[in-house]
């Protein structure tokens, strides 16, 4: 067990080695590096995390790790886990805990959130998954945490049709896939790149037939076992992985 200080914050995560190999490693695609972080939803603890105990937008990693803190848990991993307007709360949809705290988006805009097809990453018992926003409002489903962003990277292993093999459009890109596994797989670009070519890193080399776009240069991690500590832009919704520590209570 390591704990890091942060600001004001002292965040605890896990230092196993095995650990580590599992869940986050650095791929490299079309000469361009990405670090990825994949966790089995039957095994991991995956939340998508808003408001805090105060009420107010976790804006960052640190202020969820000092609420998980109050509970007995760490954070293992962490991603900002979706678009959000000027005062953090989400674009689109947002359920947490079973709670519908943003009703679903199918209207028509400018951006990335409304490059269509968009789409929804959501969780519901031990299984994530990634659906195009209409298959998502179709199917029914009940999540227990969910997030709506876009583009869709990927739709049943086809590329977004606006993706462009030689855009010259390059921004660092973070975003969400489920593997064939079940597994949720998660990666950030360290450099600039295409959408083109993070789609075909989540459907060529992660196996995941359907992809979300999270965001563009606000992209944060939190990866211990990567050195990645990121707090510099305030998010909306984030994505996080959590164990509880040693000792800890049920």
């Amino acid at each position: 067990m390591l704990r890091l200080r942060i600001g004001l914050a002292v965040i605890v995560f896990a230092s196993s080695a095995d650990d580590a190999a599992a869940a986050c490693r650095k791929v490299m695609h079309l000469t361009q590096t990405y670090a990825v972080c994949s966790f089995d939803p039957a095994a991991s603890d995956i939340r998508v995390y808003h408001r805090g105990r105060d009420g107010l937008p976790y804006a960052g990693f640190e202020n969820i790790a000092r609420d998980l803190r109050q509970e007995g848990q760490y954070l293992e991993f962490a991603m900002n886990g979706g678009m959000y307007e000027s005062d953090l709360t989400s674009v689109g949809l947002l359920v947490i805990n079973g709670v519908e705290r943003k009703p679903i988006d199918r209207d028509k805009g400018w951006g990335n959130f409304y490059l269509k097809p968009n789409g929804v990453f959501f969780l519901r018992g031990d299984r994530a998954g990634v659906m195009e926003t209409e298959a998502y409002v179709a199917a029914e489903i009940k999540p227990d945490f969910a997030t709506q962003s876009g583009p869709m990277l990927v739709i049943e292993g086809t590329l977004h049709p606006a993706f462009l093999p030689r855009s010259d459009s390059l921004q660092v890109r973070n975003g969400v896939g489920v593997a064939r596994d079940g597994k949720a797989v998660f990666a950030v670009s360290l450099e600039p790149v295409r959408f083109h070519d993070f789609a075909t890193l989540f459907r060529d080399q992660l196996d995941c037939a359907n992809a979300l776009f999270l965001d563009g240069s606000i992209s944060s991690l939190f990866a211990p076992t990567l050195n990645r500590y990121d707090n510099t832009h305030p998010m909306g919704p984030i994505i996080a992985v959590t164990k509880k520590e040693p000792g800890a209570q049920k």
